[in-house]
């Protein structure tokens, strides 16, 4: 088997990229729209220069029909952007994966603009795809022969020229296929900075723990998904936004649960006993204060956060009537927020879509699939509006619970009315199992929603300051 490489790559370079190849329909979609003949073995080409330690173009001469491909794997290595850019995608399956797609749509799209305004190079590549079909009809339908001998030769000459033309396309245009490449590796940070926006949780630096987490083929598959749909993107913007907001909320609440509890040794000096300091400033005693310090042994004091007990559940009470649908990516981002929360805390979350219907969904320990966040996305009930049923579906997620002190967070932009038995049960269920209703009102009156809230907050939209209050829980 020929080789149909122009880098320097090896058995599992090859077998890799075929595995890549076979998860992602991205690579694939971009492979049928190559406007190259020998596209594929491009596509694996750049995917080995981003992926690879240390890739090299091949010394030397390579068949006719490469050396277009030679001259594209020149012209992409040796630009600046793909320099700066290969120190994250080296050894990172899905940044060389997502690159290898973005570039490959770039060059397509660049070759497009070429051809027209080059009749010549339109001409060109039209009598290549001809030729290269003439071939494929030949072998699946004649035994070898001279004829067809002489038709590779044709081809083969059409490849150089074509080769020369394209060199001199690069040289003439050099500009636009930077703009181009620069423009590729970009929209791939993107991709993966936004999966670490829509996967990570509340604490620093937990996108790429978590991203790591997930199967290579379902972080293709969310990836591909980000890249060709704009409500993802924004789904993930307002995600990575809310989940800064939560994270200094959780990091207060944390300092504010720290609490003085006795009397222990250290060298903490924000918590020495008031007599340490007098031992300090004393001059008989400022040495054998200055040792025990030093080692350790001075008296401070003993803090402890408070004792953490296992919760109920999250439920979220998510209004989705059609007056909610301009706020669609925000409160996606919402869920994705007090989803990680859930999760960081160890508790069930339990999402509740209501209109005039509802829809639950339940994430245990708020855990989420990729395929579970691109169905998430597409879903939106749209109609009217009903308090009871989404607070009915609740307190039955609660009661089966076998934990108390659950949190529930109720949003609406609308209002309804509520029959005094139901709030008579409702709120006597709630003292039972101790949970805390949080109602997010958005522009409406909120008459209907205090008689069964523990707190309720008027707020513009989930970008206000008030909505953030959600994330203290």
């Amino acid at each position: 088997m020929k080789n149909r490489s122009v880098l320097n790559t090896d058995a599992y370079d090859k077998r890799r990229f075929k595995e890549i190849f076979d998860m992602s329909l991205g690579l694939q979609k971009v492979r049928g729209e190559g406007a190259l003949p020998m596209f594929e073995p491009l596509l694996a080409d750049i995917w080995a220069s981003l992926y690879k330690m240390k890739p090299e173009i091949l010394a030397g001469d390579v068949d006719s029909v490469l050396k277009v491909n030679k001259t594209l794997m020149d012209r992409i290595m040796a630009d600046e952007s793909f320099v700066y850019y290969r120190s994250f995608t080296r050894l990172d399956d899905l940044l060389s994966a997502i690159g290898t797609v973005k570039f490959g749509e770039k060059t397509n799209q660049w070759l497009a603009d070429q051809k027209e305004e080059d009749e010549d190079f339109q001409k060109q590549i039209q009598e290549i795809h001809a030729m290269q079909r003439r071939l494929q009809e030949q072998d699946w339908q004649e035994e070898p022969g001279s004829g067809s001998r002489v038709s590779e030769e044709i081809f083969n000459e059409m490849m150089t020229k074509f080769d020369e033309k394209l060199q001199q396309l690069l040289q003439n245009n050099s500009h636009s296929f930077s703009q181009a490449l620069a423009q590729a590796m970009q929209e791939t940070k993107q991709v993966k900075d936004g999966l670490k926006s829509l996967l990570g949780g509340c604490s620093a630096g937990s996108g790429d723990v978590e991203l790591k987490k997930v199967p290579l083929r379902d972080q293709l598959a969310l990836a591909e998904k980000m890249a060709s749909d704009k409500t993802m993107k924004e789904i993930a913007e307002w995600a990575g936004r809310f989940k800064q907001i939560a994270r200094k909320k959780q990091k207060s609440i944390h300092k504010e649960s720290m609490g003085r509890r006795g009397v222990t040794l250290g060298n903490d000096i924000e918590r020495l006993l008031p007599m340490e300091f007098g031992l300090y400033m004393h001059s008989l005693s400022k040495n054998d204060f200055l040792r025990r310090f030093v080692e350790g042994q001075t008296m401070q004091y003993e803090q402890k956060g408070r004792e953490v007990l296992e919760k109920g559940p999250i439920v979220l009470c998510l209004d989705q009537s059609g007056s909610m649908y301009k706020l669609d990516t925000q409160s996606k981002g919402f869920i994705l927020t007090l989803m990680s929360i859930a999760k960081r805390q160890r508790r069930d979350f339990c999402l509740i879509l209501f209109s005039t219907l509802t829809e639950i969904h339940k994430y245990e320990k708020g855990e989420i699939k990729g395929s579970d966040m691109v169905s998430l996305a597409r879903t939106f009930l749209g109609g009217g509006t009903n308090f009871a049923l989404p607070l009915d579906q609740a307190m039955n997620v609660i009661n089966e619970s076998r934990f108390k002190q659950a949190d529930l967070v109720f949003v609406t932009d609308g209002e309804d009315t509520l029959n005094d038995s139901f709030l008579l049960e409702f709120n006597k269920k709630k003292k039972e199992k101790d949970f805390n209703v949080l109602s997010l009102v958005l522009g409406s009156s909120i008459h209907i929603v205090e008689q069964f809230s523990d707190r309720v907050i008027q707020v513009y939209d989930f970008d206000d300051a008030g909505s953030f209050t959600a994330f203290e829980i």
